[in-house]
């Protein structure tokens, strides 16, 4: 029997951006967009913040505002990046 766990293939490319990365550097939404959808890539925007915030949820990854890590990954706005947790 095979497990029914389905892994988002946009969380899988933010945390393999995020891994590949150097240390110390985030990586911005529009280059997972552009990974999972290079031809449409504006319209997956949303869908990565969506990832994104999931992923911080359960501390796999950390959403910045201006380098500094947001207080609540659920309310902020504006121009953002993703680094390690």
């Amino acid at each position: 029997m095979t497990d029914d766990i389905q892994i988002d293939p946009i969380e899988a490319s933010i945390l393999e951006l995020v891994g590949a990365a150097p240390e110390g550097r985030s990586i911005a939404p529009a280059d997972v967009a552009k990974a999972i959808d290079p031809d449409n890539y504006h319209q997956r925007f949303g869908h990565v913040r969506q990832a994104a915030v999931r992923l911080a949820r359960a501390g796999r990854v950390t959403i910045l505002r201006k380098g500094k890590p947001v207080e609540d990954v659920d309310t902020f706005k504006g121009v953002y990046r993703i680094g390690r947790a």
